[in-house]
């Protein structure tokens, strides 16, 4: 690769819950992805990338290089999809190199310091908290049309479609950012729940589609225009031939979106998000840089892990040398050299399930450039030859045990080896990353369903499933406190205990919130805060902390 004279810009798009068969350029009778399609025609197809198979794990592992167990966001909720505050990010690595950075759109790797996006280094963000714009971390209007979102920490209301927001505002960042920028524009679309204009859904009704599959494929369609846009805006601002684009998805379709149990059209892939099946993790992967990498296939091993190596030697990115990154660089393949031995025979493992500690051998898999392993669940492993089958048909575990056998003690020794870096098998060690209470007088911080850690019984998002927040307070202060129910929930007493601090407080007839001041020490510590109705815990929907001004004084109030 001939070096460059100035360094290249880079954006970054990545789509929620997009099939590999979803754009027409990958087969889709149903779909005109235009602009898809023209980036398609101008790109580098890695036509072997597994992602996912859910949206933090793969977020983490494209952001930082590493394997999400090593980063401690290892699924989408319940404070385990918040990204270690001492991990490196990709955003980290272009701000050190003189660019600016900018996010809009879906973060889900922390909504709270350690782990917002500007904590975690980028200079403008526009971004939805939790994993979704229907989520309970979404404090205010959580539609896909005019939502409340979040401008470098302080909450905005905004008007119109939530995918042409977050692209305007990319396109904006890119007009006034100066060069070089390192955009990343993370789209919440095509995720449940299926909201858009009907007249981008109307041409499939047309089809005679069923209705999901309608609404999904209108969110696509607008997508798409938006991907256009982008692809405009660099043409206005002549920096297309010095831009590196890379386009991608998290993992594949989601069941929620499935039509009477039927997955959508994938292209013959089989299985669904949250599986290890090619439906589940093999996505699109476009890598663009008209100036230097010539449009073909390249049916080469890749994931998320492979990106900050990737980028580093065109970007001029220095590495961390702290800390293992798993990755491997595909910028020589890009550029049209053959892979070497090393990039050819490698083999990649992933796992993903729910509960706040990894289950050896629970839907786990290696994959080798031509057989994938798959642990469904320990003891049940399966055996595909992804070379002469990828449609996955035909298991031959049992007929290919000696290859069976060896990509097994592959993940077992990866098993191992990621989860001991943050000791996520210790039952001693709380699983989670504690949330820092804000420091500043002017942020709150808001303590969400997407972050308690469970109590005993049944997880979940519901009040009467509720659980603690992992905390840091940094600075002993009093604390402004304000605990906020369920609109129409009943008056209850309610408890607060943070370390040695334990408020209680009795239930307050027609009162939604309750607010109180209490000093807080330097400590980290569970921090709990529910009410009691006949003996059980009920959670509250929000609670917001703010640490007050010097001089002021502690005082509990209803």
């Amino acid at each position: 690769m001939k070096p460059v004279s100035f360094p290249p810009n880079v954006v970054m798009m990545i789509v929620d819950d997009l099939a590999y068969g979803d754009l027409s350029c990958l087969g889709n009778p149903y779909t005109r992805t235009a602009a898809l399609d023209a980036l398609h025609e101008q790109s580098v197809r890695m036509t072997h990338y597994c992602s996912g198979p859910l949206c933090t794990p793969a977020r983490a592992a494209l952001l930082t290089g590493r394997h999400p167990y090593r980063t401690r966001a290892i699924d989408t909720y319940l404070g385990r999809s918040n990204l270690d505050g001492g991990e490196v990010t990709l955003a980290h690595l272009f701000q050190r190199a003189g660019y600016r950075t900018g996010l809009f759109g879906k973060w889900h790797l922390g909504d709270t310091r350690p782990n917002d996006p500007n904590s975690m280094g980028f200079d403008e963000a526009l971004y939805h908290t939790g994993g979704g714009l229907r989520q309970p971390a979404n404090h205010g209007c959580d539609s896909y049309f005019d939502p409340d979102l979040l401008h470098n920490g302080h909450r905005v209301t905004t008007q119109g479609y939530c995918t042409d927001i977050f692209t305007d505002a990319a396109c904006d960042f890119m007009r006034t950012a100066q060069e070089p920028f390192f955009c990343y524009l993370a789209f919440n679309a095509v995720h449940t729940p299926l909201e858009i204009v009907e007249h981008w859904a109307d041409p499939f009704r047309q089809q005679g589609l069923p209705e999901v599959w309608c609404r999904l494929y209108g969110m696509l369609q607008n997508l798409d225009e938006n991907i256009g846009k982008v692809s405009a805006c660099l043409e206005e601002l002549k920096l297309t031939e010095n831009t590196i684009v890379l386009f991608t998805a998290d993992h594949g379709p989601c069941g929620s979106a499935s039509h009477q149990g039927t997955v959508r059209f994938n292209a013959g892939l089989r299985g669904h998000k949250g599986q290890f099946y090619e439906g589940g993790v093999r996505v699109p992967c476009f890598w663009s840089w008209p100036s230097r990498w010539q449009s073909r296939d390249v049916n080469l091993l890749s994931n998320p892990i492979d990106v900050m190596k990737t980028l580093a030697e065109p970007c001029g990115l220095s590495l961390p040398s702290d800390r293992k990154l798993d990755g491997a660089s595909l910028s020589t393949v890009l550029a049209g050299e053959e892979p070497g031995q090393t990039l050819s025979e490698r083999s990649i493992c992933l796992q993903w399930h729910r509960g706040a500690r990894p289950t050896k051998g629970l839907n786990a898999v290696c994959i080798g450039p031509r057989y994938k392993w798959y642990s469904v669940e320990p003891g049940k492993v399966e055996l595909y030859d992804l070379e002469n089958d990828p449609h996955e048909a035909h298991d031959l575990a049992a007929t290919e045990e000696e290859i069976a056998g060896a990509m097994g003690a592959t993940y077992a020794a990866w098993f191992d080896d990621v989860c001991g870096e943050r000791q996520l098998l210790d039952p001693e060690r709380e699983p989670g990353v504690p949330i820092l209470m804000a420091a500043d007088d002017e942020l709150p911080t808001l303590l969400t369903w997407q972050d308690w850690v469970p109590y005993e019984g049944e997880e979940g998002w519901s009040r009467d499933n509720p659980g603690y927040w992992l905390a840091t307070v940094e600075e002993r202060a009093v604390y402004r406190i304000l605990v906020e129910s369920e609109v129409g929930a009943p008056a209850l007493p309610l408890v607060f205990q943070f370390g040695p601090v334990e408020l209680r407080l009795p239930a307050v007839e027609k009162v939604q919130a309750l607010c109180f001041e209490l000093e807080l020490p330097a400590a980290s510590a569970q921090l709990h805060c529910y009410y009691e109705q006949a003996g059980a815990r009920v959670g509250p929907r929000y609670v917001s902390i703010r640490r007050q001004k010097t001089g002021d004084h502690a005082r509990t109030k209803a």
